[in-house]
């Protein structure tokens, strides 16, 4: 649910039946409908800004990546529907390819952090190809005076329905993950417990048929950890794993690698614009995970509670025709990749994400003004400025249209002098300089060292 107060407030988000399972080499929907290979990766989500304020949004948003670790934000990183009735928002967005090979999106009827909005229902779409969105309805679940958050829905075989599970509190006084099943997401039989152990438990996030287990991902006091069972039935699950965390951590996301036997598990703290980890591991039945380094990956700018499936080559391709890739980037520190390039006061810095104004990291890297063969760094938020050196260090001014400003403001994008699938800039009129950042704030230096090469180096990315 992200962001809520305690008791809990994430959603589920899961991959349950969302990540197709590789059998006998050919990839399978939940009980098995046949369906043409996955190749990447679409994401759902939805934003929240650090003050709440420019860079929140309570619609559904995508984003795909080729590896399910760096993401392309579609549409400007803004939403592609948004919810007509109820609440008027959404959060907590799950999306599911269902039998037919079609899709279906369902989200938590709410708008903001007013925790006390109670909503019996959720809200739903359908969808051919994520490039429309069609059949808004919102979907009643019960009829307790509660709240039905983080929904996500799993194929059950055995029943021949899809399970949607959810937090709400029942007669226990905890939040508890309930299910309803059904088989058109228009209608639903009644609601039933499907895991209390006890205490509060919200964010139920599934990865179904693992070598004939079910496993059940949630938030247990801001730790993420896995219940288990050999059926899906309500009531089986019983929890296993020790549990990771980053600081408060909810809203667990698990898919399978479409490359390797690597499981992945997402995380996201418990803060508006708060931040997502991962961790991974190659054997779900051990309950352990190995936390990742964050230069391997990058989340959706403001992004929160999201949700991960698999698509095809085409669909990816699709996506970003129908939606667009952004026209700006953000630039990630190397060595502090929790920091991104941004302006404040006007001068150039690393800083951790989350900040605002967020746009502050956001650059339109345009043909150099000195030289097209280079680069430009354009603020998305100030466009009649560009970073520029002065007395070598970066500062962002506004173009006086000389040659001198046209020189200071251009670079040449080489590969990363730490990495060469990163990148560097070199100073077009101090050749021997490249932007680097020292105590945090960015210049242009002479490199030779291990370390001020890794100063150096930047992700361009989204």
């Amino acid at each position: 649910m992200s962001a809520r107060p305690q008791p809990s407030r994430r959603l589920f988000l899961g991959m349950a039946a969302t990540t197709p399972l590789a059998v006998s080499g050919v990839l399978t929907l939940g009980a098995g409908t046949a369906h043409a290979a996955d190749s990447a990766y679409v994401m759902c989500y939805f934003t929240e800004s650090t003050s709440l304020g420019a860079g929140t949004d309570y619609g559904l948003h995508l984003a795909v990546s080729p590896d399910s670790l760096n993401w392309t934000p579609l549409n400007q990183n803004n939403p592609v529907v948004t919810p007509t009735a109820g609440a008027l928002g959404l959060r907590d967005p799950f999306l599911m390819r269902k039998q037919d090979g079609t899709f279906v999106v369902i989200a938590t009827d709410l708008k903001g952090t007013d925790w006390s909005y109670n909503s019996q229902y959720i809200h739903v779409w359908d969808s051919a190809d994520l490039r429309t969105f069609t059949g808004y309805r919102r979907l009643k679940l019960h009829d307790m005076t509660t709240h039905s958050w983080a929904p996500e829905a799993f194929w059950d075989a055995g029943r021949g329905q899809y399970a949607v599970i959810y937090s709400s509190v029942n007669s226990s006084g905890h939040n508890v993950i309930m299910v309803n099943y059904t088989s058109d997401f228009v209608t639903a039989s009644a609601p039933q417990v499907f895991f209390d152990p006890g205490y509060d438990v919200i964010d139920g996030n599934m990865a179904v048929g693992v070598n004939g287990v079910n496993y059940l991902f949630f938030k247990k006091n801001q730790t993420l950890v896995a219940a288990r069972s050999s059926s899906l039935d309500p009531g089986s699950f019983t929890e296993f794993s020790a549990g990771v965390a980053h600081g408060g951590t909810e809203a667990p996301t698990v898919f399978k690698s479409l490359t390797s036997n690597t499981w992945f598990l997402w995380g996201d703290t418990y803060t508006p614009n708060g931040v997502f980890y991962a961790w991974q591991s190659t054997n779900l039945a051990s309950g352990t995970w190995t936390a990742l380094d964050q230069k391997t990956y990058t989340q959706p700018v403001n992004s929160k509670h999201c949700g991960i499936a698999t698509i095809t080559t085409t669909e990816y391709n699709n996506l970003l025709t129908r939606w667009g890739a952004p026209t700006w980037n953000r630039l990630k520190s190397y060595n502090f990749p929790d920091r991104y390039v941004r302006h404040a006061n006007y001068a150039a810095r690393i800083d951790t994400y989350p900040f605002d104004l967020y746009t502050d990291s956001q650059w339109k890297l345009v043909p150099g003004l000195a030289d097209s063969s280079g680069v430009s760094f354009q603020s998305v938020n100030y466009p009649t400025r560009y970073l520029r050196h002065y007395n070598y260090q970066l500062q962002l001014d506004v173009n006086d249209g000389t040659s001198t400003y046209a020189g200071d403001a251009t670079f040449y994008r080489t590969a990363g002098l730490a990495d060469g699938s990163w990148s560097s800039f070199r100073s077009y009129n101090n050749p021997t300089r490249y932007i680097r950042h020292a105590n945090y704030v960015l210049r242009i230096d002479p490199i030779s060292t291990s370390t001020e090469q890794q100063d150096a180096t930047f992700r361009v990315g989204y």
